[in-house]
């Protein structure tokens, strides 16, 4: 029996990640399939347009076998805390064999070339770094253009022409793919890593893909006028951006190509009555935490710094949305997303003492399970025989299976459901189950 695994956020689920299941078990030759996905809160810095027992559901529906919780404080972390999170938990369960991620040049060679000499960099490269980061670009962009420069000079021994490798690390998925692959190797994980092209909407495509003028990404070329438009493969941004902007449940029309009919029915079911939800909707909560905390007590939470705190303090926050305030916050070397990220690390009292502690005793410390395809619960068993992990399928009952420094994590995964279902509350009037009354996903 072979296990491939995902890191996923299904925000929501669409064609593009059932084509990616479908691939990844062709490609690993897995008969099963295991995604760790992030719960209520996202990595972006943002709340999951919905809940995560709706995209566990989703996730089941579209192929997957196992879905497992990834624990806020990685959920919402940096791509190299997200990826370490993530491959840990995957790791632990003893019966994972691959992990497969999407990736936009699809070469497992470049991607793992360039990992390499990203985790072999001499004071050289840090040098570079540091010069680009000073002269005010963000980390990302400070990186990609260190890494060319440093390959130009000579500095590492490579067979990637330098503007190639620049390239690769400016594509999102890209940098995922290689944290993935350096978290495999920080961890002396026996994973093999697997991945699979992008070859239709980017991901942050705004637009839904058009039926009519999409190349889809299937094996082979196909005429564009003989795809099915169930096949239709937008971002999830674009998705999610039209459910966002719908007034009425009809409106949703205009995704139904671009998701799976399960998916849809979830969708149009629950159509604001538990969804959509964005960051603007905890915008008091968050402004809450930034006026009553002084400079040090916000710089206590993970992605704050001390600069960061004073820039929060000296604005004026009342009169702003959640957008806004990120503009506001905003500098030459703060991305909004580092920015959004941090403010939800606020909001969800994630902090730096016990996010280091997680770190250094292993990363995540237990597999929660959201949902299980009933003719594959057996993988429970496996786990459970072989792993080294707990697996927790009933959070009554956690309280027996985990360490301290355990449970502590779990608590933080149990506030940001009991936040996440508040603000559902508040919008719509729909209570949903707290964490000790929701049962898993069984489909």
């Amino acid at each position: 029996m072979k296990v491939v695994g995902f890191v996923t956020e299904y925000n929501p689920f669409h064609n593009g990640h059932k084509y990616h299941i479908e691939e990844a078990k062709k490609s690993s030759g897995a008969d099963y399939a295991i995604a760790v996905m992030s719960g209520d809160f996202v990595q972006r810095g943002a709340p999951a347009v919905i809940d995560k027992y709706s995209r566990a559901k989703m996730a089941i529906k579209g192929g997957a076998d196992l879905v497992l919780e990834l624990p806020v404080c990685y959920a919402t972390a940096s791509a190299e805390y997200f990826a370490l999170g993530a491959v840990s938990l995957l790791d632990k369960l003893g019966i994972v064999d691959s992990l497969c991620f999407g990736s936009e040049c699809g070469d497992i060679s470049l991607l793992e070339e360039t990992a390499g000499i990203l985790a072999n960099t001499t004071e050289a490269y840090d040098r570079l770094l540091f010069s680009y980061v000073k002269e005010g670009l963000t980390y990302p962009a400070a990186r990609e253009k260190a890494v060319t420069k440093y390959l130009q000079s000579g500095n590492a021994c490579s067979s990637i022409n330098p503007e190639q490798m620049g390239k690769v690390l400016s594509s999102p998925n890209n940098i995922l793919g290689i944290e993935y692959i350096q978290a495999i190797q920080a961890l002396s994980s026996f994973l093999q890593p697997v991945t699979i092209p992008r070859k239709t909407a980017g991901y942050h495509e705004m637009e839904l893909s058009d039926p009519a003028h999409i190349d889809h990404c299937t094996a082979g070329e196909q005429r564009k006028d003989s795809i099915s438009p169930s096949r239709v493969i937008s971002s999830a941004t674009a998705i999610r951006n039209a459910v966002q902007n719908s007034r009425e449940a009809d409106a949703l029309s205009l995704i139904a190509a671009s998701v799976p009919d399960s998916v849809y029915d979830i969708l149009v079911s629950h159509y604001h009555k538990t969804y959509p939800i964005t960051g603007e909707d905890f915008a008091s909560m968050i402004k809450y935490k930034l006026l009553s905390q002084d400079r040090d007590q916000l710089n206590s939470y993970v992605d704050i710094t001390g600069d960061f705190a004073d820039r929060i303090k000296k604005h004026s926050i009342y009169a702003c949305t959640m957008e806004e305030l990120a503009q506001i916050l905003k500098t030459k070397n703060l991305t909004l997303t580092r920015i959004n990220r941090a403010l939800t690390h606020i909001l969800l009292n994630i902090r730096k003492d016990s996010f280091d502690q997680f770190n250094q005793n292993g990363y995540t410390a237990y597999a929660r399970v959201l949902g299980i395809k009933k003719e594959s619960s057996h993988l429970l068993r496996r786990i459970a025989g072989i792993g080294r992990i707990p697996v927790i399928t009933k959070i009554a009952k956690a309280e027996k299976q985990l360490d301290p420094l355990a449970k502590q994590m779990l608590s933080e995964d149990l506030f940001a459901a009991h936040l996440y279902n508040q603000a559902v509350y508040e919008k719509y009037g729909t209570l949903l189950p707290n964490e000790y009354q929701k049962g898993i996903i069984i489909i």
